[in-house]
């Protein structure tokens, strides 16, 4: 069964019908989320409202640094436009949203693959994975796991490792399907759907096959300037929506 990822949401609704729709078209069968799937854009019930739902059909779903936020208030290491969305977004959430995001885990096994958002060596103090060291440090602590599914640094990346050697990273190419054989260990940084930040505004999502050992990373075009208006009207900091246009 193809696995559809999505990680780093960010309550952009337009970017997660889009991506949705693509994995659905592209075979999908299931889906997991990696975390952050609240925070900077403006429409977070809906967001939650569409994953709990496919939560209740079987999906993967992790808790991110601003979901945690959006629980406990902290915001002590966030930029000022980020904690004005924590702060907005903590002011209306009902009680079962806030709830299903109690619930969710730090980090998730489903047979060969673990899920994360951050690293797997210390899932709580919400390390970024940006070089091969912190890669290794996430592989290790994931055991005998062949995939570490993860978000957090909003670009795409995967690594892999073999018994012999230290990770060493690979930008993916679109579209392009990457043989992901266990018989190495792989870290893949799945890029974010809701803002991305390598340049480009379209929304980033991958597909694993594990029956063919591949994993497939696809940028999906959405109506961004959509959330961005909606990002405006609600009042939260104008850099929020001119990150959409810029992917940055």
């Amino acid at each position: 069964m193809k696995l559809a990822l999505l990680a780093d949401v960010h309550s952009n609704l337009e970017a997660l019908e889009a991506c949705l729709d693509h994995a659905r078209a592209a075979g999908a069968g299931g889906y997991a989320f990696v975390g952050d799937l609240v925070g900077y854009a403006a429409d977070p019930e809906a967001v939650l409202d569409r994953i709990m739902g496919l939560a209740a059909e079987g999906a993967v779903v992790v808790r991110g640094n601003h979901d945690q936020a959006v629980l406990d208030g902290d915001t002590g290491d966030m930029n000022d436009a980020a904690r004005a969305a924590i702060e907005w977004t903590r002011a209306r959430l009902p009680e079962r949203h806030r709830a299903f995001l109690e619930s969710l885990p730090l980090v998730e096994r489903r047979g060969s693959a673990l899920f994360v958002h951050a690293s797997a060596a210390s899932p709580a103090t919400w390390t970024y994975v940006s070089d091969p060291l912190r890669a290794q440090g996430s592989l290790q602590a994931a055991g005998d796991a062949r995939w570490v599914l993860s978000g957090h640094v909003h670009e795409p990346v995967l690594y892999y490792m073999s018994p012999l050697s230290r990770p060493m990273p690979f930008r993916p190419v679109p579209g392009v399907a990457v043989p992901v054989p266990p018989r190495r260990q792989w870290l893949a940084i799945v890029g974010s759907s809701g803002q991305p930040r390598d340049g480009s505004a379209a929304a980033c999502y991958a597909l694993l096959d594990p029956e063919r050992a591949t994993l497939t990373f696809h940028r999906v075009p959405y109506d961004w300037s959509e959330a961005a208006r909606k990002i405006t009207a609600a009042g939260l900091p104008e850099r929020l929506a001119l990150r959409l246009a810029r992917g940055e």
